[in-house]
């Protein structure tokens, strides 16, 4: 049998950033933009420390959000999204949660594993477009963040149509 629960919500941003923070003791998020993966940039979300830093299209306001817990890999919707990258992210803790800059957080389902490896897959839609309004209530911009278990492996770019991916891929 199969599991996979899923929470979606209305995300406010300030300067592109959304955090997915694991749920230790002295959890709080980075304090600045973490650095890509050195050899294999991916751009839109970078890992460290027990925090996943996710970049969004617009700079300040509302995006769509949504995210898939599962005990698999649930597939990329290679169909609904520009843009789709994937990573690895330790947990310690077995719990995450997914922090706006500066406004708030919003609550994860559990991790299946608890404290293990798990598979980040960000998927991006109309980022563009929503750097281009730089700021707006409306929601522009929507992503999808799914995550399982999954050991430790190299990030990898799924699928990249936006001019936005590619501006924020660095070259190790």
């Amino acid at each position: 049998m199969t599991d996979s629960r899923s929470v979606s919500f209305d995300l406010r941003v300030s300067y592109r950033q959304a955090y997915l923070v694991d749920e230790t003791d002295d959890a709080m998020g980075p304090d600045d933009l973490l650095d890509d993966h050195p050899t294999h940039p991916v751009g839109i979300v970078r890992v460290a420390d027990g925090c996943a830093f996710l970049i969004t299209g617009l700079h300040t306001g509302t995006v769509g959000f949504s995210v898939t817990v599962a005990d698999h890999d649930p597939g990329a919707d290679t169909d609904g999204y520009e843009d789709i990258v994937e990573i690895s992210f330790e947990s310690e803790a077995g719990r995450v949660s997914l922090h706006e800059w500066g406004f708030g957080s919003h609550e994860l389902p559990e991790l299946p594993a608890g404290p293990a490896w798990y598979r980040l897959r960000y998927h991006a839609q109309n980022m563009d477009e929503a750097a281009e309004a730089d700021t707006s209530e409306e929601i522009i911009d929507r992503y999808l963040l799914q995550i399982w278990p999954e050991s430790e492996s190299v990030p990898r770019v799924v699928k990249s149509t936006s001019g936005s991916l590619a501006q924020w891929r660095r070259p190790g």
